[in-house]
């Protein structure tokens, strides 16, 4: 009796709240930029999930001023820099950044900038698909003040799938690929593009999805689909919405122990991004299951 009570809470309470957005502008920058990534994985072996990841973060996904009036994807200062310069507060005011051509220039400085300085070099004897050693291991060589560098990256990578580049067999192709590809098809596909949080496949939604058509879409009963994300049966998909396709777990990857919450987040939606079950959300933080959350709050996800 209490196990159904339990359940029947934790529907009524998330009927009406929206799960957490994927950054479409997040989304935007990977599709444009996997292919230099793997690129520069392959010539220097820096994992390509580490230099998307890296992009991403210091770029604020390519809005940046330094990214949008110097190509500077890296944040990289001068440092005994002969090319163009720009100035920008950073820890200090009107620091001196590098200032390159275009975007290729920046990916392709960031791998000699790691690869010819003696503090990195203990990374380059990490597997390449140690994007968590990497990633730690950047932090203690002092690429960033931030404390939590390392695991803003891991949860970067794991959140939209970037370790697939790693192995080189991303979902994503260049515009060329596609040319050649089409060659080779009857007929032009809408491919949906399928990420992985904490390990388990999800989509994100958009304006013509249903769980009843991602149900059909995936050959998954709806009844499934609708518990694997934590929702009752009257619940509605929007835009951007992440979409599991399989049971969520009870707790998050080691990179992701804790969250603090921001304004406008819920717990539900915090389950949704770190793929958490709610109930498990609710039951690690001894929260009692009538009570949302709170900004600043601290979240333990394991």
């Amino acid at each position: 009796m209490k196990k159904f009570l339990l359940i029947l809470l934790i529907s009524v309470f998330v009927l009406n709240v929206t799960g957490q957005n994927l950054d479409q502008n997040y989304i935007a920058y990977i599709e444009r930029f996997h292919t230099i990534a793997i690129k520069q994985q392959k010539i220097h072996r820096i994992p390509a999930s580490i230099i998307l990841a890296q992009g991403l973060l210091e770029s604020s996904a390519g809005r940046s001023r330094l990214t949008i009036e110097a190509n500077n994807h890296f944040g990289i200062k001068c440092h005994n820099w002969d090319g163009d310069k720009i100035y920008h507060d950073d820890d200090e005011k009107n620091e001196c950044f590098r200032k390159y051509r275009h975007a290729e220039e920046s990916y392709e400085d960031h791998s000699l900038f790691l690869t010819s300085r003696p503090r990195y070099q203990s990374l380059f004897q990490l597997k390449t698909t140690d994007y968590a050693g990497w990633a730690y291991g950047l932090k203690a060589a002092g690429y960033a003040t931030d404390p939590g560098y390392a695991q803003k990256l891991i949860s970067i990578i794991e959140r939209y799938n970037l370790h697939q580049y790693d192995t080189h067999k991303g979902i994503f192709c260049s515009k060329e690929e596609h040319q050649n590809n089409k060659q080779h098809q009857p007929a032009p596909l809408n491919v949906r593009e399928v990420y992985k949080s904490n390990y388990i496949k999800m989509i994100v939604a958009t304006d013509a999805d249903s769980y009843a058509s991602i149900a059909t879409e995936f050959n998954i009963p709806e009844k499934k689909l609708r518990k694997y994300n934590d929702v009752g049966e009257d619940a509605m998909i929007k835009k951007g919405n992440i979409v599991y396709l399989s049971m969520k777990k009870k707790r998050a990857s080691r990179a992701n122990p804790v969250h603090v919450v921001q304004p406008g987040e819920t717990l539900y939606g915090i389950s949704q991004t770190y793929g958490i079950q709610l109930i498990s959300l609710y039951k690690i933080n001894n929260l009692a299951f009538n009570q949302g959350a709170q900004i600043g709050q601290i979240i333990k996800l394991r």
